[in-house]
């Protein structure tokens, strides 16, 4: 009975695992942030942005000084990501969180350190915006990398990569196969 329950729970999990498409997490693709629908404004603006050939979702969104950092990070905004998606409980209007905030503001200036001034780095810090001083690189350029995205009606014509299918081609041939008998 035992081994019944045991193979009913790994049956579940492996099923969970294939439909939320949980493996693409692991990787930096783009296409991962569209496994539920409400990034499709978000991936559509950066698709025709001047940040596209050069960056990832994660290269902005996610930390990296520091390895512990980056995947304490990916687990955390990835549980509450799909915690509000399965909940149903997304907002209309995307707003990135205070964490978010402090990574994309780092990644702003790591990447583009050697673009800035000595006293514009001295006032765009992530830790001057934690004590309400300073500003955020997207303050003044508010259109990079994404355009204006104000809702999910935002872009209801763009193009993205569709979903992969909920069940494994095998099964779905199996069970096309006995209905068709």
């Amino acid at each position: 009975l035992l081994i019944i329950y045991a193979g009913i729970a790994l049956g579940l999990g492996l099923t969970v695992i294939q439909i939320s498409n949980a493996p693409s997490y692991l990787s930096d693709k783009p296409e991962t942030c569209i496994n539920c629908h409400i990034m499709t404004p978000q991936y559509s603006t950066w698709q025709h942005s001047s940040h596209r050939e050069w960056t990832n979702c994660n290269d902005c969104h996610v930390p990296h000084n520091n390895l512990v950092r980056t995947y304490y990070f990916k687990a955390t905004d990835g549980l509450r990501h799909a915690s509000m998606f399965v909940c149903r409980l997304e907002p209309q209007v995307i707003q990135i969180k205070e964490a978010g905030k402090v990574a994309v503001q780092e990644n702003c200036i790591r990447c583009h350190f050697n673009q800035i001034s000595p006293v514009s780095i001295a006032n765009v810090t992530a830790e001057n915006h934690l004590h309400g001083e300073g500003h955020l690189c997207w303050d003044c350029h508010r259109e990079v990398p994404h355009g204006r995205v104000n809702s999910l009606a935002s872009t209801p014509f763009s193009i993205v990569p569709g979903l992969s299918p909920v069940l494994p081609k095998w099964l779905d041939r199996e069970i096309k196969g006995k209905s068709g008998k």
